[in-house]
């Protein structure tokens, strides 16, 4: 097997939230702006940390906003879900001896508050959240930190992500990218694979 690890992106990757983001993020700045934009106009939001997100948005208390995003962000938890196939995909991976990890956005404390609801958590015993590095993606620092952890080598990893974030992340860590069809809008991404489902990853290893 060329790779040993697949490191995966979490949101638009092994779960779909775009619906709960966007929607948290829309209830957030209408409490703390009264406007309300349209969903479309927040889609940057996706695949960078919360942080970054409220920077590009101009808002002045980060810190509190943040804290707000995620109250609303916890009230759509029904609305998120793994996406189909990945599971089955990752018992059968494990079988043939992959290991997995994730470098996702999130803070620490959010992404295990969700993610340890869905039977896939145990796949992953390395996880690098935004609270990990001091740089984040579209840098390389969330790949770098990976490697220093796992003592993986960059020709040894694959990337699995859906936002240019991810692809740059990888670009500037020296690693491949798969592009995950299954969660991106964007299908003009620079990419090493290209893959509609996550069972693809399965013919592609």
């Amino acid at each position: 097997m060329k790779y040993k690890q697949i490191v995966f992106d979490v949101d638009g990757t092994l779960v779909d939230t775009e619906y709960a983001v966007l929607h948290s993020l829309q209830d957030t700045l209408r409490t703390c702006t009264g406007k309300e934009p349209a969903l479309e106009e927040l889609t940057f939001a996706l695949g960078i940390t919360g942080e970054d997100a409220l920077k590009q948005l101009a808002i002045p208390d980060i810190p509190g906003t943040l804290t707000l995003w995620i109250d609303y962000l916890e009230q759509y938890g029904e609305t998120v879900n793994i996406f189909s196939g990945m599971e089955d995909t990752l018992n059968a991976l494990s079988q043939r001896g992959c290991k997995f990890g994730v470098a996702t956005s999130r803070i620490r404390d959010n992404f295990e508050k969700e993610f340890k609801r869905f039977p896939i958590r145990r796949y992953f015993d390395i996880i690098v959240c935004a609270d990990d590095t001091t740089e984040h993606k579209p840098t390389a620092g969330p790949l770098l930190k990976y490697m220093e952890l796992s003592g993986c080598d960059r020709r040894q990893l694959l990337y699995v992500g859906d936002s240019r974030y991810d692809r740059e992340c990888a670009r500037n860590a020296g690693v491949d990218f798969a592009l995950a069809g299954w969660g991106s809008h964007l299908k003009d991404i620079d990419a090493e694979y290209f893959l509609s489902a996550p069972t693809e990853l399965l013919h592609m290893l």
